[in-house]
């Protein structure tokens, strides 16, 4: 008796589940046309030009900082040790009489982009491994097209785009440069699902 109970819902499951290895092609493939796709967005087109405008007295800002040699990392201006603290006079003060900042500092010299390109490609690839994941997870082989566009795309969009709404609410990063970025996650979520639905195994 229990191992014909068992019988229907084991083949149900084998018969709903696809494997990550037979998705490796549409993880891999989906990457690159992402990759491709973002480098064009920002060096061809000149969608993000406006983003992080120059100061107007740079010079004069990067000598009047320079003798402090920041390390590299994240920092806020003004800075609170204490929770407690943001509510006395003196760091009122200071929130008023300014400026405000939220800033990365970068080690110096040239930027170098391999290792920001290599980061992305990586990121790229694991996000396309967890739509990869929860698609395998509920859809069998032979779904249609646009059922598998809809999970992988989604899934996808959540990883590209709607995580980058945290930096806005919470840091006061521009809306339009969030919003752009997004744009251009929904992109990427497209060509995500567009290349599953179309390598997704058949029956």
């Amino acid at each position: 008796m229990t191992d014909t109970a068992k019988t229907p819902f084991t083949i149900h499951r084998r018969y709903l589940m696809v494997e990550l290895s037979a998705l490796l092609l549409p993880i891999l493939l989906s990457a690159v046309f992402v990759f491709i796709v973002s480098a064009i967005i920002h060096t061809v087109l000149p969608w993000h030009k406006g983003e992080y405008p120059k100061l107007e007295q740079e010079d004069k800002f990067m000598d009047a900082v320079r003798p402090f040699a920041i390390p590299p990392g994240d920092y806020m201006v003004p800075r609170c040790n204490e929770q407690s603290e943001m509510k006395t006079p003196e760091f009122k003060a200071k929130m008023e009489k300014g400026p405000v900042m939220i800033m990365t500092v970068l080690p110096n010299g040239v930027i170098g982009m391999g290792k920001s390109l290599t980061l992305w490609f990586l990121y790229s690839v694991v996000v396309s491994l967890f739509a990869a994941y929860l698609a395998g997870a509920v859809l069998p082989s032979g779904a249609s097209y646009l059922t598998v566009f809809r999970v992988t795309g989604t899934v996808a969009f959540a990883a590209y785009s709607l995580a980058l709404m945290q930096m806005s609410i919470w840091y006061s990063r521009s809306w339009n440069t969030t919003t752009k970025s997004m744009i251009d996650g929904f992109v990427y979520a497209l060509l995500t699902g567009g290349t599953f639905g179309w390598l997704w195994p058949a029956m």
